[in-house]
């Protein structure tokens, strides 16, 4: 018997880095037990190209990856969600609307590597180093006993996951 699929929303406040390259971590590691989708409260409208080059050099994919309103999401008509995965503490912070499905809803706060003003050399490494602890999370995520574990234990589990 397979286990259901679980769907996972990445939000961040421009949906232009970090639940960008979250969303793709996910999806490629997921083995199909979870898709990721990502968006933002406020999207830039463009995906940051150190994202996608921080995504390429770790052999992910990155063909049709756009920058995503939240509102998408939260529509009546949306497909349920699982969980709401918030990676930006400005995104946390914010009244977020109704979303479909009454997913729990976790905080992973990292820093915004868009946010880097040094040398180009160094923001490359600051998104390398946040594209890193995204998978270290991801991958302690998709260890977790996703089928059996129930409500609680699985909020306490997310928490834990953006404490580390």
């Amino acid at each position: 018997m397979s286990e259901r699929v679980v769907h996972i929303l990445f939000l961040c406040t421009g949906n232009s880095a970090r639940s960008i390259m979250a969303e793709v971590i996910l999806n490629h590691l997921g083995g199909g037990r979870c898709t990721a989708s990502s968006a933002g409260s406020h999207p830039k409208g463009t995906v940051h190209p150190l994202a996608l080059e921080t995504l390429q050099s770790m052999s992910l994919p990155v063909d049709g990856l756009r920058s995503k309103s939240w509102e998408e999401f939260a529509r009546p008509d949306a497909s349920p969600l699982d969980m709401i995965v918030t990676v930006c503490d400005d995104a946390a912070g914010e009244v977020c609307p109704i979303w479909p499905g009454q997913p729990m809803i976790a905080h992973w706060g990292v820093e915004d590597p868009a946010a880097c003003q040094d040398t180009e050399d160094a923001q490359r490494q600051k998104f390398r180093e946040v594209a890193l602890i995204l998978r270290r999370r991801i991958e302690q995520f998709l260890r977790m006993p996703l089928a059996t574990l129930d409500r609680r234990m699985m909020q306490a589990a997310l928490t834990h996951i953006g404490q580390e």
